[in-house]
């Protein structure tokens, strides 16, 4: 399962990631995102675990929680066309989409 951490402190890393969720079970990987023009730390990530179980037992003990002085939200990751962030059919140049009446 794909798990998407929000609001984590500038200083957390992917390491850091993969130690707090390999309490709940096998970590496959852990991602902090890094901006890539400044390399600053964007403050959220993705984890994905092996065993769906242990994910979901990893997301409903870490949800909230206090991690690295910062109270992170940790949830499911959406697949990226459920995301909302196409940005198809928001005014502009979508000229199939527009009704003329």
């Amino acid at each position: 399962m794909n798990i998407f951490v929000a609001k984590l402190s500038s200083s957390t890393t992917s390491d850091d990631l993969k130690t707090l969720f390999e309490e709940y079970g096998e970590v496959t990987s852990a991602n902090v995102i890094i901006d890539r023009e400044t390399g600053f730390s964007k403050k959220f990530g993705f984890v994905e675990m092996a065993n769906d179980d242990e994910a979901q037992k990893a997301i409903n003990e870490l949800n909230e929680c206090e991690y690295d002085n910062s109270q992170i939200v940790v949830k499911k990751a959406r697949p990226r066309n459920e995301s909302g962030n196409n940005n198809r059919g928001r005014g502009g140049n979508n000229r199939f989409e527009r009704k003329r009446y």
